[in-house]
């Protein structure tokens, strides 16, 4: 890259930064019912509610991270982190940041940080998780995605992201064991994640 395309790239990604600010400070005006989760997807504001099913399967997955990593680990659910693309502003299910991370000067998460993102699908949602969200992991080399569907009775594990795409994918029915030993050192039991 040349110095005048590393100013535009800088710029483009400063005004989406002050873009998805500008929403999200309107959103936390605004009269979010109670239970709903909100993201910015592509420019896109999605407004889901948060159902006894998705709950239980964050939790689960939540507990085991904790459980293998310890108390100090940073896992988190539904915290804003700003991805590369066009105004993504997104709120994983589950998201789990290495050890090293540090927030930015404006209290934000850097998506560089993110080693695992777990995301529950709703039927609302699906789309997103399985296309834009995906493709946008992918692109910001998140290098564990873990797709968990009720609706399907399956989770999805991606892994070895590359230009924009995860070149491995491995579905698997609930009830089975995900081999998770290799990206992080961790073996997610889903005998009791429930189905919609």
């Amino acid at each position: 890259m040349t110095v005048l395309e590393d100013r535009i790239e800088i710029d483009m990604a400063d005004e989406n930064t002050r873009r998805l600010d500008e929403w999200f400070e309107r959103l936390e005006r605004m009269p979010v019912p109670e239970g709903f989760r909100v993201e910015i997807v592509g420019g896109n504001v999605h407004m889901t509610p948060q159902r006894e099913t998705h709950w239980e399967i964050v939790l689960q997955i939540a507990i085991a991270l904790r459980h293998r990593f310890g108390k100090g680990v940073r896992v988190f659910s539904d915290v804003r982190i700003d991805f590369p693309g066009h105004e993504n502003g997104f709120c994983p299910d589950i998201v789990k940041l290495c050890e090293s991370a540090e927030k930015d000067d404006e209290g934000r998460w850097h998506y560089e940080d993110v080693e695992f993102v777990a995301e529950v699908i709703s039927k609302g949602t699906a789309a997103n998780d399985y296309g834009p969200k995906k493709t946008t992991y992918a692109t910001a080399e998140v290098p564990v995605l873990l797709i968990a569907d009720p609706y399907q009775g399956k989770c999805h594990l991606y892994t070895e992201p590359k230009d924009g795409e995860y070149l491995s994918e491995l579905s698997v029915a609930f009830g089975t064991e995900i081999d998770l030993s290799t990206p992080l050192g961790l073996t997610l039991k889903t005998d009791e994640f429930p189905r919609d």
